[in-house]
């Protein structure tokens, strides 16, 4: 299945619609990525201010 990204919050999902922000506004040109595991100490998780999971770095 093909990965896209959230326009909105850049989350990386497989599926119609982002489990995050709710929206089926996704593009399948991004690029790069950051998986953040542990959010509560992540400081790149705070500075982008993301939860756990996988998040383009850049969407158009």
């Amino acid at each position: 299945m093909i990965e896209k990204a959230c326009l909105k919050c850049k989350r990386i999902v497989t599926g119609k619609q982002c489990p995050i922000c709710k929206t089926s506004k996704l593009s399948t040109k991004w690029k790069g990525f950051v998986i953040i595991l542990d959010a509560k100490n992540s400081e790149i998780a705070k500075e982008m201010s993301l939860t756990e999971g996988k998040y383009a770095l850049k969407v158009k």
